[in-house]
């Protein structure tokens, strides 16, 4: 692994590449559609204010500058940044033949799939021949400039200007296991369940030259999430993040995706206190417009009024990013240093029981024919309306004792039948295969106290906090979060959690997903500030807890008199969550 905490920033390693690892990126450049590699094609207006904002421009004399596309695909970026190229050699009054060893070392691009790197090739072949360079030498620029290699595995490519492109979109699941200990051993960022992206912006940033810049449009999880942590230590401790373009509502892909993307370009320079940060809303068409207001840096009516802000967000730790609620960053940081977290405040976040085989575990209550202590009510997210369980009916197996030991299957014989009747399934789960003496375990553990305990239940993907509260009477699936009270009062904590405190803070953390739905997982929850509840009064207490079946409006008067938030504070806050909800005003 490389060690970006060190004064070097980079230094090349060498290390050899195994068999096994040749055979995996082999198969990788001969396999896999469009989908299971992780291509995502880029509109062109989205290449051109990258390519416009890491100064890739024609008057900007291109032959002395080098540039990297590492996952060239179908030529999205490499295209547009070749007919740079040439135009700026034009502009000098040159030909192109006699630019031709200059020409050589300003582009490197990668690409892994064959098929593709093949298709491509033959259209840079086009263009470079269309403009006038004779056969030969436009083959002799696309060997010197074209790798069809694993981009991550590449070494020797020297320093860049210029690093841009749309990194694939792979889940670790899809990579090689070879590959995924090649990918540790070499890149620092690749933590946790980091997507491969990640590591394309760590190499990326590392091969850039001082004062160089990296343009990727990008899903924009790792701005916020844990898995993005270690990227933003390193960009907060060396880099100065420039330009932050939120695309969450426009289309800036010519496929539909689910993660929103945004358009990161980051700077080889000393780190600065600010970035200008972009929300564009509902098209990337006005990005022609946008870009030149972006390059000036002022920062005026005009341009808050088109959205752009400056946001004092970006530190060196590892901490997220609120780049898109510049309105309300420094309330909720006031907030962070006065109060705990929720869990540290007095309340436990907790998620429902994921089984690994819900058509096994899961049926209709009545239906499910093993012992009555083997199974409990279930609670899912279709059950959650308006603040309370409509039970639809269904139960779960529940495969454990109260102590956490594993039901004797010789003890529960209708239970035993049950599962043995589905022992293939259950054996073929990871879990299963990991633990085959306890083959009809669940992925989770289920804690019966749980169904008895009052509790609050809150479906992940949503575009409002749904809260909903349980007296007691049932376990929750794994697609609900669940709250329950240490310290705190439940009710209090319904108060709280529907406040538009709460909502700010998930919205200001949570990524947003297709339809500007919110993720309310527990490590956004988790976020939520709030005093400890023996330190509140007794007239507090009362207004929280009486507030936890009325109307938004008095969960806000009654969550802000609790915490000392007044105005501006209260305001921005209550206009941000309305904001952040689906469907609410702009």
């Amino acid at each position: 692994m490389i060690d970006i905490e060190q004064e070097s920033l980079f230094t090349e390693v060498a290390l050899p590449r195994a068999p096994a690892i040749s055979e995996a990126v082999e198969l990788l450049r001969t396999s896999g559609g469009v989908e299971e590699r992780g291509a995502v094609f880029t509109a062109t207006e989205i290449v051109h204010a990258i390519l416009d904002l890491c100064e890739y421009v024609p008057e900007a004399e291109l032959v002395q500058k080098r540039l990297l596309e590492p996952s060239f695909g179908g030529g999205d970026f490499l295209l547009p940044a070749v007919e740079r190229l040439l135009a700026s050699v034009s502009s000098r009054g040159e030909t192109l033949s006699s630019a031709l060893p200059e020409l050589a070392g300003c582009i490197r691009a990668v690409e892994l799939h064959r098929l593709t790197f093949e298709e491509t090739r033959k259209k840079l072949y086009a263009l470079l021949v269309g403009a006038g360079l004779h056969r030969t030498q436009a083959y002799q620029l696309l060997d010197a400039w074209l790798i069809n290699d694993d981009y991550l595995l590449q070494e020797g490519l020297g320093e860049f200007d210029a690093v841009v492109g749309n990194p694939p979109y792979v889940r670790q699941e899809r990579i090689p296991n070879v590959l995924l200990s090649a990918y540790r051993e070499r890149f620092h960022t690749f933590v946790n369940r980091a997507d491969l992206y990640v590591l394309f912006y760590e190499k990326g940033l590392l091969s850039l030259s001082d004062g160089g810049r990296l343009g990727y449009i990008c899903a924009n999880r790792w701005v916020r999430n844990q898995y993005g942590g270690a990227l933003r230590s390193l960009i907060g401790k060396h880099f100065h993040l420039e330009y932050f373009v939120d695309l969450e509502r426009a289309n800036a892909f010519k496929s539909s995706v689910i993660a929103y993307p945004a358009i990161t370009v980051v700077r080889k320079s000393p780190q600065t206190s600010t970035v200008l940060a972009v929300g564009m809303r509902d098209s990337a068409d006005g990005l022609t417009d946008l870009v030149p207001r972006l390059k000036r840096g002022a920062v005026d009516k005009s341009t808050l009024e088109a959205g752009i802000s400056r946001v004092n967000v970006v530190r060196s730790s590892r901490e997220p990013w609120l780049l898109d609620a510049p309105g309300i960053v420094a309330h909720l940081r006031d907030l962070e240093e006065r109060f705990p977290g929720l869990e540290e405040a007095g309340a436990r976040v907790t998620i429902g029981v994921a089984t690994g085989a819900d058509r096994v575990f899961i049926a209709p209550f009545d239906e499910l024919p093993v012992e009555d202590s083997r199974k409990l009510r279930l609670a899912m997210a279709s059950d959650c309306r308006n603040g309370r369980v409509e039970w639809g009916g269904f139960g779960v197996v529940n495969p454990f004792m109260a102590d956490g030991s594993l039901a004797p299957l010789d003890d529960f014989p209708r239970f035993r039948t049950y599962l043995e009747g589905h022992e293939s399934v259950l054996r073929a789960r990871h879990v299963g295969k990991k633990n085959p003496t306890r083959w009809y375990k669940t992925i989770d553990r289920v804690y019966p106290d749980l169904t008895t305990t009052p509790k609050l239940l809150i479906p992940d993907i949503k575009g409002d906090a749904a809260i909903t509260f349980d007296p007691g009477d049932y376990y929750p699936h794994h697609n609900l979060y669940v709250v329950t009270g240490t310290s705190w009062d439940i009710q209090a904590l319904r108060t709280l959690l529907r406040s538009s405190l709460a909502l700010a803070f998930v919205a200001a953390y949570s990524p947003r997903m297709s339809g500007g739905f919110m993720r309310f997982q527990a490590q956004y929850l988790r976020r939520i500030r709030c005093p400890h509840w023996a330190s509140l009064s007794d007239g507090n207490r009362e207004l929280l807890i009486g507030a936890a079946s009325k109307e938004a409006a008095e969960c806000d008067a009654a969550v802000f008199e609790a915490l000392g938030i007044k105005s501006p504070a209260a305001k921005s806050l209550k206009l941000f969550a309305e904001n952040s909800r689906v469907g609410g005003s702009d």
